[in-house]
C-alpha cells in the first residue's frame, strides 16, 4: 500500500493506494496517530485507489474515529469504490462515518 498525505487548509488528506490489509493498516494507524499527536483534528481519507480493505483496515478507521472524537476532531472518508463501500455497508460503518463521493467535498465539509 502507498500512503500519501497533504495539507489542505487545516485538514490533512491521506490518499491510499492498494490493499488496506493487516500489514498496511499498521502503517496507516501510525501515520494517523502521529497526526493526532501533533494536534490535527481534521482528517480526510481518500479511498479512490483502494482495491481491498480487511477487518484490520476497518479496525484502524474505527480506532482513529474514536480517538479523534475524544479530542473534538473528525475523520471523513472520500471516493470509496463499490467493493470498499460494500464492506463499510455490511459492517455498519456507513452509519459511523461521513462519506463523500469527492475528496474536495469531504474537505469542504469541515467549514
Amino acid at each position: 500500500m502507498e500512503i500519501e498525505w497533504k495539507k489542505a487548509d487545516d485538514a490533512y488528506i491521506l490518499s491510499l493506494k492498494g490493499r488496506l490489509d493487516a500489514y498496511s493498516s499498521n502503517e496507516l494507524e501510525k501515520i494517523i496517530n502521529k497526526l493526532i499527536d501533533k494536534g490535527t483534528t481534521k482528517i480526510v481519507v481518500n479511498f479512490e485507489e483502494v482495491v481491498y480493505i480487511s477487518s484490520s483496515g476497518l479496525r484502524v478507521m474505527l480506532a482513529s474515529l474514536k480517538r479523534l472524537k475524544r479530542v473534538g476532531g473528525e475523520i471523513k472518508l472520500a471516493a470509496l469504490k463499490p467493493y470498499v463501500q460494500e464492506v463499510f455497508d455490511i459492517s455498519g460503518f456507513t452509519q459511523l462515518f461521513e462519506i463523500y463521493d469527492e475528496e474536495e467535498d469531504a474537505v469542504n465539509s469541515f467549514n
